[in-house]
Order: C-alpha cells, then sequence, then structure tokens
C-alpha cells in the first residue's frame, strides 16, 4: 500500500522479545519491512547522514511499507546481560520481536551485519519472513572469509588478535578524517545510550562475533524458502562480487544485484533495487 503523503516521524519504542528490552522505531503502512543496521552503526539518527545507514532512506520506504528499525542486542538503546551475542542469537532476536510485535511475515533486510543477521533468520526461521534481502552481508558464510582478518586488523590491532583493544581500533579509525568521524560516531551513540565507557563493551562484543565463523555456510542457504535478493558493490572490500554469485546460486529463490563502482556502503540506488525487489514479491506498490 502506497501513501501519496509524507509519512509521520519514525516513533521509538520498547517491547520485550527473546528475555530483552528491543528498542526499535516504526513508520509508514503496509507490509511489515523490518530493517536491519550494520555492524557500530544504530538508529540514532546521528547516523543518518552517513552511507552506512538506512536512516535517511526510512521515509521513503515508509511510503510503501510499514518499517520496523531495531537496535540489535548489546548496540544503541537495546541492552546485553552478559556472555557473547552470536549471529544465531541476533536472528532468534528479531524472530522474537516478529512473534512480540504480531508481525505476519515480514519482509526483512539488512546491510553488513544485519544482512549476516536476515540471512541466518530465514535458515533458522524460514516459516517467519516474506521476503529477504542480503545487502553486503554474505561475507561470513565463508569459513575462511578473510573479512574475519580484516575485523580482528579493524577492532584488535592485528590480523591474528585473538581479543578487541580498543586503542589499536582508534588509532586504526584515525589514519583518516571520515574514518575517525565514524569513530567518534560509534562513541557518542553507543555512551550516550548506554553510558560512559560502554562503547569499549560494545567494541568486545562485535569483536567475538565478527571474527568468528557463524556456523553457517552456503550451502546452508538452499533451506530458505523465500525469496531472496543478494547484492553488493563492485567495489566492496568485504564482500566479493564472486561470493555473491555463490550466494545467489545457493539459493531456491534468489536474485542478484551487483551496484557499479560502489564500496561497502548504502546508496540511493541500493535502497530502490531493494523497494522493487519487495515490492514485486508482495505485492505493495
Amino acid at each position: 500500500m502506497t501513501s501519496a503523503t509524507q509519512p509521520a516521524a519514525a516513533q521509538g519504542h520498547y517491547v520485550q522479545a527473546n528475555g530483552i528490552d528491543i528498542y526499535y522505531t516504526e513508520v509508514g503502512a503496509g507490509t511489515p519491512l523490518i530493517l536491519l543496521h550494520g555492524g557500530l552503526v544504530s538508529t540514532n539518527p546521528i547516523w543518518d547522514a552517513t552511507p552506512l545507514s538506512y536512516g535517511s532512506h526510512v521515509a521513503d520506504l515508509a511510503r510503501h511499507f510499514r518499517v520496523i528499525t531495531p537496535d540489535t542486542r548489546g548496540c544503541g538503546k537495546t541492552r546485553h546481560s552478559s556472555g557473547t551475542i552470536s549471529f544465531a542469537l541476533l536472528a532468534d532476536d528479531v524472530a522474537a520481536l516478529i512473534d512480540a510485535l504480531g508481525l505476519e511475515r515480514p519482509c526483512v533486510a539488512g546491510f553488513s551485519e544485519g544482512g549476516v543477521t536476515a540471512t541466518i533468520l530465514g535458515i533458522r526461521h524460514p516459516e517467519a519472513v516474506r521476503a529477504l534481502v542480503n545487502h553486503a552481508g554474505y561475507d561470513l558464510l565463508d569459513p575462511q572469509s578473510r573479512s574475519m582478518a580484516m575485523m580482528r586488523q579493524m577492532l584488535g590491532g592485528s590480523p591474528d588478535a585473538q581479543r578487541s583493544d580498543p586503542e589499536s581500533m582508534e588509532r586504526f579509525f584515525a589514519q583518516s578524517p571520515q574514518m575517525y568521524s565514524m569513530f567518534q560516531l560509534m562513541k557518542s551513540d553507543q555512551d550516550g545510550a548506554q553510558g560512559d565507557g560502554y562503547w569499549r563493551t560494545y567494541v568486545d562484543l562485535a569483536f567475538a562475533r565478527t571474527t568468528t565463523w557463524p556456523g553457517y555456510a552456503f550451502e546452508d542457504l538452499r533451506k530458505i524458502a523465500v525469496p531472496t535478493l543478494v547484492m553488493a558493490g563492485d567495489r566492496d572490500d568485504f564482500c566479493s562480487g564472486e561470493e555473491a554469485v555463490t550466494a545467489y546460486r545457493s539459493l531456491r529463490d534468489g536474485e542478484l544485484a551487483i551496484l557499479p563502482n560502489t564500496a561497502h556502503v548504502i546508496t540511493p540506488q541500493s535502497v530502490s533495487i531493494m523497494r522493487e525487489f519487495l515490492s514485486r514479491n508482495t505485492g505493495e506498490r
């Protein structure tokens, strides 16, 4: 269902699901669409001006869908008590969110880390969703993925790091003004939501999850029973075009989109492709 008018501003809420209080925003009407943010990012509007967030695209998507954007466990305003946070746990959180909100087979789309979560949701809970979008989040389906070494370097200071090192991470991001601006946003976001110094805890949790194979491989994609779009830029440092083809060919009902001259970012073109794919598979226009 498409609205000809500008949708109202997204409203923030909490709902108890899978043993935690999940913070989410909601705006729009029609088929529910859950958008899962990437790593280091949350639903906080301070990210909207960056190409790492869906934030600046939510109003447009809300003209076509009921858009729900949660903060994932341990990130932003969604708290986590103790222990590691696996991608399987994040996927189960989304399944529990769907149940708690009474959603009937929503669409689920995710970028980067959110794409991993969306895909594992489709594997673990194939009956829970109507369509999936994995935007640059299929790299970790390879047990030997170079992304894990890249994340160890980024969050731990070395490709062989066994634990996070927040100071090394800050030095890594300080290599360029653009990267350091992202780092400062992350600190402000996480500390503002969960207390001074929390950003270090967040980095610990992210390190454990993003430097370890999640236990699901490309062949597991055959368990996904719904239409699934695999999408990435041709200049993505984490997700290669070759891996995108492998993921696409492993799906029972898959589509593939490779965006030219595009890195590991969310662009208007990628959102347009996602919207068109979801519209075809939901009847929304």
